[in-house]
């Protein structure tokens, strides 16, 4: 759902040594460290002006280590360029000195985050003690089986397990329950993840997919973090393997019939480009190539429809999407055109009955129409639902008997559905779409895997203070069921937050909205309370209010947190997105400052006390305002950020580069190539004073190379003109998404919300008992 594969492959660049400062050197030279981030300096800083820091006595932090500067020259439109750390980059990851920086870095992280490790250890516990560790989803009915995942206490990762549906001719209701006593069928674990992570730092499954006829898994594993996979297929019940497996593909995986599988792999740039038919028990060197996608500017993936008969390969780039089907009946007749490639022209298909239905977008019908047509003449298109300019089309999903549409309307997600005629009848346009109720006043829902041949909708549903919910819904009596709400242990009670929907006015007049959430009987709401902003912005990707129950150890503390759901994201709907991409790609930016600047304004904050987040192009987002309004804020967290927007999008050889151009421009030519520097968060680093920063990194990370962000880092501790704390912490063992294990993720939450409260002097001394 993020932004397409970035990746690292070598290229000519400049290696020069880094000098260091040994770790022993520092812990003789600083055998105690304040809990505070700023140091006592004649320097001007952003948070010397606090009152802790104007009482506290505590001696200076070490220096931290410093990256050598190699002059590394570009020129392009007249333009120079002066890059001192482009040597950092390393796409082998085997580089000594490059490694041994790295590993400084997060040496000097940990020296000066030793302070507050009792603190850390102690949100790290309040965050694993809200969570029910023996767990387990909510029992999926497929076929004749019951599919669930189960967390195991104590245990980093999921076993995948199925029991028998005792009675299989019973149709599904909202009220079906798995049995689970003594006479009920025996619970057998397909995959336990944990016994497959043994052996690795790293361990992430990409897709768990049974075959139609439920003897065989195809899983695909990925043990380094960089999105490359591995394919292996075991038979379901004695867990042996059929096979050699399948190297190198992406997630990307589905069974044609249960013989054959349908993967897709990539290029030496990482772009999905070859979609291949294996066969079962066959060497992978002699599968078919059914379409190889040449354009750099396109990728293809693929998915089956709902009803199994088909599956879809897509091959899109960011402003264009075409459709291909292959018959799972008849593989051997191969890919047939559904949707023609057309520029600016968006199509995702599904299937039912006689009928192949599309989801389609185009400049003029920008937030999508609905469009059906005969299976044995796609050029016949009926329109379902047609555009409407205040409501986008975000998705549909397909069931024998109806046609359920995820839906954005104001900003918030909608979930309608449809009855439609019986299989065979004549397809018009549908009316009396009916829409399911939510609470919240900002909320987030998502569609889940459910049954085609049933009336059961199955979607989760959560708020910023209702925990994470999966519901089915009768679409035949209106009947809705909470299936499971997530157990958050702790004494937790929802009636304590307050959730609310604030608009604030961007630059150009435009109402940015804002989802707030903050602890009712501890926050005063007088500009005296802490505030955590969090923003994304990029690639029409939708940032809703969900819960999450990490995010308490904060709101409980008497933090204020905040969604800015700036232009750029899809929010607002497709227009909301192209008015934050290419040349307008600075309102991301403006609007964030001016949510910043609203919620100031209106005292939920002050400079002070305001924090800041985003991750990935959120990191891009972080890193500009950074730039632009350092004064604005007091700490701030970029994560696995794209920084180094420039030089990345003028070189072509790194992964989808190409494909990118049509999110942030081709600085190939003039226009783009000014506009994009003048917001580039390394090109744009000045003599200025900044806040409080932590930024991170994944060493086999294919989305954002690691040295972007360690770029940022290097150049701004070089630059900067104050003393506030500037940490890199690189994992050296993971990739775009950290670490993969569950505990080690609230480990790292932890570490975040204690440099946050850290960086505003809120840590409370040893022994206080304060929390």
């Amino acid at each position: 759902m993020e932004e397409a594969l970035r990746s690292l492959r070598p290229r000519h660049h400049c290696v020069g040594p880094a000098v260091y400062f040994p770790l022993a050197l520092l812990l003789s030279a600083h055998p105690f460290l304040p809990t505070t981030l700023s140091a006592p300096s004649s320097k001007r800083s952003v948070s010397s002006s606090s009152p802790a820091m104007a009482t506290a006595k505590a001696q200076p932090p070490p220096p931290p280590p410093v990256a050598n500067k190699v002059k590394h020259e570009m020129e392009m439109f007249g333009d120079v360029r002066i890059d001192n750390y482009y040597w950092l980059r390393d796409d082998s990851r085997s580089d000594p000195q490059v490694l041994s920086y790295l590993r400084d870095e997060n040496a000097y992280t940990d020296l000066l985050m030793s302070g507050t490790k009792h603190l850390e250890n102690q949100i790290y516990a309040e965050i694993r003690g809200r969570i029910k560790e023996d767990d387990i989803s909510v029992p999926l009915r497929k076929g004749p089986y019951y599919y669930y995942e189960r967390n195991l206490e104590g245990k980093e990762y999921v076993q995948y397990c199925r029991r028998l549906v005792p009675n299989v001719e019973v149709p599904p209701s909202v009220y079906e329950t798995m049995p689970t006593g003594p006479s009920a069928p025996p619970e057998h674990v397909i995959l336990d993840v944990n016994i497959k992570a043994q052996e690795h730092a790293y361990y992430s499954i990409g897709a768990f997919k049974i075959s139609p006829n439920s003897k065989l898994v195809a899983y695909a594993e990925d043990t380094k973090g960089d999105e490359i996979y591995t394919v292996y297929v075991i038979d379901a019940e004695t867990r042996a393997p059929v096979g050699k497996p399948i190297v190198g593909v992406t997630p990307y995986l589905e069974w044609v019939g249960d013989e054959a599988l349908l993967y897709i792999t990539m290029d030496e740039t990482l772009r999905p480009d070859k979609v291949w038919l294996h066969k079962l028990e066959t060497d992978q060197s002699s599968d078919s190539c059914l379409y190889h996608e040449k354009d750099n500017m396109f990728s293809v993936d693929l998915e089956a429809s709902e009803s199994k008969k088909f599956v879809f390969v897509g091959s899109e780039s960011k402003t264009t999407r075409f459709i291909f089907y292959l018959d799972v009946s008849k593989p051997e007749g191969g890919l047939m055109v559904l949707t023609p490639r057309l520029d600016g022209i968006d199509t995702s298909a599904s299937h039912r009955g006689n009928h192949f239905f599309i989801k389609r977008r185009s400049d003029e019908f920008f937030n999508s129409e609905v469009l059906a047509c005969p299976l044995n003449n796609i050029s016949e298109t009926t329109v379902l639902l047609p555009h409407r300019e205040s409501v986008k089309i975000q998705d549909i999903q397909l069931f024998s008997d109806h046609l359920v549409v995820y839906e954005r309307e104001n900003g918030l997600p909608k979930v309608t559905f449809y009855r439609l005629p019986a299989v065979g009848e004549p397809l018009g346009s549908l009316q009396g779409g009916r829409t399911v109720d939510f609470l919240d006043p900002i909320y987030s829902v998502d569609p889940s895997e459910s049954q085609f041949y049933s009336s059961i909708l199955r979607f989760s549903y959560s708020s910023l203070r209702t925990p994470y919910s999966v519901y089915d819904y009768d679409m035949n009596t209106s009947v809705s069921v909470l299936k499971k709400i997530q157990t958050v242990l702790g004494n937790f009670d929802a009636s304590k937050y307050i959730t609310e929907r604030k608009w604030a006015n961007a630059q150009d007049g435009t109402q940015i909205p804002i989802s707030i959430v903050y602890r009712k009987d501890l926050v005063k709401l007088d500009g005296s309370d802490p505030l955590l902003l969090y923003g994304y912005g990029s690639y029409e990707i939708c940032v809703d209010a969900h819960f999450q129950e990490s995010r308490l150890s904060l709101l409980d503390r008497g933090f204020i947190f905040a969604i800015a759901h700036i232009r750029g994201g899809g929010e607002m709907g497709r227009q909301w997105y192209e008015n934050g991409k290419l040349l307008k790609k600075k309102n991301t930016f403006t609007d964030f400052i001016a949510c910043a600047e609203y919620l100031i304004e209106m005292k939920y904050c002050s400079k002070e006390k305001l924090c800041i987040e985003g991750r990935s192009a959120g990191g891009l987002l972080i890193g500009a305002v950074l730039n632009m309004r350092p004064d604005l804020f007091r700490a701030a967290i970029a994560g696995v950020p794209f920084v180094d927007v420039l030089t990345t999008m003028l070189d072509p050889t790194i992964p989808l580069t190409t494909s990118e151009w049509e999110e942030w421009g081709d600085p190939r030519k003039e226009e783009f190539y000014f506009y994009m520097k003048s917001y580039s968060p390394v090109d744009n680093i000045k003599a200025q004073n900044y806040p409080n920063i932590l930024v991170t990194a994944g060493l086999n990370d294919p989305r954002v190379l690691y040295s972007e962000p360690a770029k940022l880092v290097a150049k701004l501790r070089d630059t900067k003109t104050d003393d506030n704390i500037l940490l890199f912490k690189c994992e050296m063992a993971a990739g775009h998404s950290s670490k993969s294990g569950r505990f080690e993720k609230l480990q790292e939450y932890a570490f975040t919300y204690t440099f946050i409260i850290k960086s505003l002097d809120m840590v409370p001394p040893l022994g206080s008992g304060q929390n």
